[in-house]
């Protein structure tokens, strides 16, 4: 099995490097730039600089290594930066994803698209595949619409996924995690939200639930979340606890004391249960998710 991936110099693809590497796939990591992943990570695969906004390259780089799948992680998904400049959100996330999917057309090759819970609207989650979208920013439209392409496909699968936390394997990046134990061991105060509802996805899960779709070769829409619905807030007093850091310099707040360019559903989080029924798909808790971050490098 010849596996192709997008965007693997970030926080999945990095993973799904070393996941399909260790079950003994043959691996195209691509990216836009050279190469960030340890050797370790890398393994045996092999990196290619695929800019996935260049036409062009991305049918050469795909007709040249002829993968069975492609999984596309690769997006511009900052909402607020989407939201300031439509032009480039459209060109990284619906563009560049209609390469992928007309190149991988060609080669006959399975398009695995990640996409994300910012399709819905926040208004009646947690949500299951069969809910309808309606997002609120120009974010989740363009995810929507990169949805809309890949549907088009003879072969392929969307996984949607939410708020994914979780250690870079190679390099450093902030998450929802990182973001509160840093402040808080600083001393610094900070304000967290409590009216918005997630169910926060540890990487690795994420990772493990594309690796089963592929071994499994199963198609269409699978929501992949964690297994707890937890509002930043919970998130924040998890991760106090955790650390046994100083929870009185946090202050809850909801969501309209801040000024943002971008809208965010307030009540997403996914069902899950598909994805168990058909995948044998089982996250961990958000605490176990915790621990597994500060240990897996240790």
């Amino acid at each position: 099995m010849k596996v192709l991936i997008t965007g693997t110099n970030g926080l999945l693809g990095q993973y799904l490097v070393r996941d399909c590497v260790q079950k003994g796939y043959t691996v195209i990591a691509t990216g836009r730039g050279d190469c960030r992943l340890s050797p370790a990570t890398l393994g045996n695969a092999a990196y290619m600089i695929m800019d996935i906004t260049d036409q062009q390259q991305v049918r050469s780089v795909i007709t040249e290594t002829q993968p069975d799948i492609i999984v596309h992680g690769a997006a511009m998904a900052q909402p607020d930066a989407c939201e300031l400049d439509k032009e480039a959100c459209r060109l990284t996330n619906v563009s560049a994803t209609g390469y992928i999917c007309e190149a991988a057309a060609s080669a006959g090759a399975k398009v695995i698209y990640v996409s994300t819970d910012f399709v819905f609207n926040g208004k009646e989650g947690p949500y299951t595949e069969e809910d309808h979208p309606d997002p609120v920013n120009f974010y989740g439209q363009s995810k929507l619409d990169g949805e809309y392409l890949v549907w088009q496909l003879e072969k392929w699968a969307i996984v949607r996924t939410i708020l994914v936390y979780g250690n870079i394997l190679h390099g450093t990046r902030s998450n929802v995690v990182t973001w509160v134990k840093d402040n808080l061991e600083k001393g610094k105060s900070i304000k967290v939200v409590s009216d918005q509802v997630r169910t926060p996805t540890y990487v690795e899960d994420l990772s493990k639930a594309i690796l089963l779709i592929i071994e499994k070769d199963a198609e269409g829409l699978y929501h992949i979340g964690g297994r707890e619905v937890l509002t930043p807030w919970d998130i924040a007093l998890q991760v106090a606890d955790f650390f046994n850091l100083d929870k009185s310099l946090m202050e809850k707040v909801n969501a309209a004391v801040f000024t943002q360019p971008a809208l965010r559903p307030l009540k997403t989080g996914f069902v899950i249960k598909k994805a168990q029924q058909d995948l044998g798909y089982e996250p961990v808790s958000f605490k176990e998710g915790i621990e597994k971050m500060f240990s897996e490098n240790r």
